[in-house]
């Protein structure tokens, strides 16, 4: 039988509550009715302090590194960013800055963002697949925005958007079923090569 997907869920998000998490918590929580997820959340507010003045990951206080080291060993990502002024936020670029060039190789990624308006809406594939694709990473069919009008006080409030997160979990799925049956094979063979 085959494990739970160790799952790490990345809110890019300076501020707590947010609408980005709100959007996360939708997306586990849809993807836990069809996957066993053991899921990890990293806030990316919650490393402010520690994160932006570190070059590399040797400057890094525990829980930073911490933070590295779960991205870098999950079987799955889901990354989350709010859009600021047509961008991701610099600190959530220089969290991945740290992440080692070879570590997510093969690692299915999830994109999801929140913005001011639909304006924002191909930030997910002008600036968030290209960011995984340098790092070889497998990111999933279609990612999932939302604006201030489909999430509002702390919910989901769009029916279109649930439905595009339903339909966005049910392609994401199959990946993660065939990704989730070859782990114990795959971890044996990484135990192999470090021996």
């Amino acid at each position: 039988m085959s494990r739970p997907l160790k799952t790490v869920i990345v809110n890019g998000s300076l501020h707590r509550p947010s609408r980005t998490q709100v959007l996360l918590d939708a997306l586990r929580d849809t993807l836990n009715d069809q996957l066993a997820l053991d899921v990890q959340n990293i806030e990316l507010v919650s490393l402010l302090p520690e994160l932006g003045a570190a070059l590399s990951t040797d400057a890094l206080p525990a829980q930073a590194h911490q933070a590295i080291t779960a991205i870098e060993q999950a079987d799955f990502l889901i990354v989350g960013s709010p859009i600021f002024r047509a961008g991701i936020p610099g600190l959530l670029k220089h969290l991945f800055d740290l992440i080692d060039m070879n570590a997510l190789n093969g690692t299915p990624v999830l994109l999801a963002a929140t913005g001011g308006s639909q304006r924002h809406a191909l930030i997910i594939e002008h600036q968030l697949r290209p960011l995984f694709s340098f790092f070889q990473a497998l990111t999933l069919p279609i990612g999932v925005y939302a604006t201030p009008e489909e999430i509002q006080d702390g919910e989901v409030t769009s029916a279109a958007l649930q439905q595009h997160i339903q339909r966005t979990v049910d392609l994401a799925v199959p990946v993660l079923h065939s990704i989730q049956t070859r782990l114990p094979l795959r971890n044996s063979v990484l135990e192999a090569q470090a021996a």
